[in-house]
């Protein structure tokens, strides 16, 4: 498995790594055996980088992580979690945790430096292990919590979790702290806020769009910020095609993003490249991205994911894209 440096940390990570956010019964119930093997066969493939968060599944991603691990090694693995939530053992889920299943605890969305430590020791025991790699400060986005309570999150985020993580990361708990965001605009403003060693941002680098060519990625670069992306099927549609029911961006894929959708499957098709391939292919293209981040449930899911990352994809699939305008002049592309 080729690997990349993540930004100036010193670590090197898969270009395609693992994310658990589906391990945590996202879509449907998943058999414990099943979502593990999944986990497993990913690190057994050569996968180093595995994603997760307390957030998933309330706490039954990680676990599941953890028991990968317990199979595979900690060794070797570059291990990354997230922040901003801990979960309450005492009080049932409740409505509205997005998760058709996952454990019977809530999630407390929670920035400040008490709060985050906590978080940590909640994920070291669900993790089974004694360290996290890269430890990000998750969700601290207008799409998770509005725009009249963005200014205040961002604020406790900096005020508690940042401390917290440049503690940790200062004693050695961690190697490299960051964020983990659905919004271009908001890593821009943590990069310029604080010191940060790497970033996920989810969705908005894609085949489809690119809202962080402008800004973000090229201060990444400046700064040495290494970039994971997650999200670049957009929630589905650069997978599954411009089919009746494809989703975009967690919901019902709008007209004219099927359309737009449809166009580049045309170009792909053309040149005999599966959608998913282009789309998985494109992402790795930009000189700032250290990794790619992929959900799978199944071993099958994984290899397949691998199996896409090795096909030929030819340099006139770009240039035809270009050319029809469904990618700007300018972005990188795979050499």
């Amino acid at each position: 498995m080729p690997t990349r440096a993540l930004g100036r940390t010193g670590i090197a990570v898969s270009e395609i790594g693992f994310g658990a956010a589906p391990l945590g019964d996202l879509y449907g119930h998943l058999d414990e055996a099943t979502a593990v093997g999944a986990a497993v066969a990913a690190l057994s493939a050569g996968v180093t980088l595995l994603d997760t968060s307390p957030l998933y599944g309330h706490g039954l991603a990680e676990a599941r992580c953890g028991a990968a691990l317990r199979q595979v090694g900690r060794d070797g693995v570059v291990l990354c979690t997230k922040v901003g939530r801990w979960m309450d053992p005492t009080q049932g889920r409740g409505d509205g945790s997005g998760y058709a299943g996952g454990l019977p605890h809530r999630a407390v969305i929670d920035y400040s430096y008490d709060g985050t430590m906590r978080s940590v020791e909640q994920s070291l025991l669900r993790l089974g292990t004694d360290r996290i790699d890269v430890l990000l400060i998750h969700d601290v986005d207008v799409w998770t919590h509005g725009a009249d309570r963005i200014e205040a999150r961002f604020a406790e985020a900096m005020e508690g979790a940042y401390r917290a993580l440049d503690r940790l990361r200062a004693d050695g708990t961690v190697k490299a702290i960051g964020v983990g965001v659905n919004e271009a605009e908001m890593c821009v403003r943590f990069a310029q806020a604080g010191d940060f060693d790497a970033m996920l941002l989810a969705g908005r680098y894609s085949l489809l769009e690119q809202p962080a060519l402008d800004a973000f990625l090229p201060l990444a670069q400046a700064k040495g910020i290494g970039v994971m992306l997650g999200g670049v099927f957009n929630s589905g549609i650069l997978a599954s095609g411009a089919v009746p029911g494809a989703k975009y961006n967690y919901g019902p894929a709008p007209v004219h993003i099927l359309e737009r959708v449809g166009r580049i499957e045309a170009v792909c098709r053309a040149h005999g490249v599966p959608l998913a391939t282009a789309a998985l292919r494109f992402a790795l293209g930009h000189p700032a991205v250290s990794s790619v981040v992929l959900g799978a449930v199944t071993a099958d899911e994984v290899r397949r994911n691998l199996d896409a990352m090795a096909a030929a994809v030819p340099a006139a699939l770009w240039s035809d894209l270009k050319g029809e305008g469904l990618l700007a002049a300018g972005v990188p592309v795979p050499g």
